[in-house]
């Protein structure tokens, strides 16, 4: 092997390590997602903005689309670099298969190879080869795994950020303008420390989903990033209230929306020095408003 093909066989392997730390970030790691699905979900996210002029509800299922897409295509390339210094003497051909050593060659096997199609027209013959190939073959069945593994646990973390933002909409219907004084201060103090632990948990799966930052609500009663100041005020309220059990639920509850703030500040890059600034910030961002644009 000379210096070119030890040249491919290390960037081959290098695509691949980049794919399989990818995948274990994104799905293993709890704080957070690997750095080539994070750059490609905040491309896709910057990219319709910029074409639409506002983010696009669609951006996010692309850019996840996108991020699969990137695995399969490093896993695939990476393999076929493995590949390309053995052929065509590493491989069995069948009868009538041309012999040919391109990386359109390589490519081939390796796709066929991480699909586990294995349709047996050409065949790895050097046993260190096979035992790649094998190798590939169970990594194709284990990334796609993966991808309906990351699919599936999205949504729930998408789901409860939702339900969260629709029972701030409901409290403030069923409240009106009185907001916290139309309640017991005990009924009241309850409901805050709910939902304090709600936006605790909002907090959490954004750091440990990523790519659910990304998702634009269509309807405004489901959006978060539209509702969170109606939080902070009921927060401010209930610390004013001369009940105990009222002042305390309020003072958890801000506290929970200072740690949503903090993430939104330093993993998302919302600018603000105070809570407020960071929630303004981010309802810019999904909302759409423009910066001189009052609230509704």
């Amino acid at each position: 092997m000379d210096f070119a093909d030890m040249l491919l066989t290390v960037l081959g392997a290098g695509l691949i390590l980049l794919m399989l730390a990818d995948v274990f970030h994104t799905l293993l790691y709890p704080h957070g997602s690997g750095p080539t699905g994070r750059a490609i979900m905040h491309g896709v996210w910057v990219l319709t903005k910029k074409v639409r002029g506002r983010a696009s509800s669609a951006a996010a299922p692309l850019a996840m689309a996108a991020v699969i897409a990137a695995w399969a295509s490093l896993a695939a390339v990476g393999w076929a670099l493995l590949y390309l210094p053995h052929l065509p003497e590493g491989f069995v051909y069948g009868a009538g298969v041309p012999q040919r050593g391109d990386f359109a060659e390589a490519l081939y096997i390796s796709m066929v190879t991480l699909s586990t199609a294995g349709f047996g027209e050409i065949v790895a013959a050097d046993p260190l080869l096979r035992l790649v190939s094998a190798l590939q073959a169970i990594t194709g069945f284990g990334l796609l795994t993966a991808t309906v593994t990351w699919i599936l646990q999205t949504y729930p973390a998408l789901n409860r950020r939702r339900a969260l933002a629709h029972q701030l909409n409901l409290f403030r219907e069923a409240a009106g303008p009185k907001g916290l004084s139309a309640l017991d201060p005990g009924h009241a103090a309850g409901l805050l420390e709910s939902m304090a632990a709600d936006v605790a948990t909002a907090s959490i799966d954004l750091v440990a989903f990523h790519e659910t930052y990304y998702f634009r609500e269509v309807d405004q009663r489901g959006s978060l990033p539209a509702n969170v100041s109606y939080a902070q005020q009921l927060a401010s309220q209930a610390e004013q209230s001369p009940n105990p059990e009222l002042s305390f639920a309020g003072r958890m509850l801000h506290a929970a929306l200072d740690g949503l703030a903090e993430v939104l500040r330093g993993r998302f890059g919302h600018s603000g020095t105070t809570s407020s600034d960071v929630f303004d910030s981010y309802a810019l961002h999904h909302r759409h408003r423009r910066a001189d644009e009052p609230e509704d």
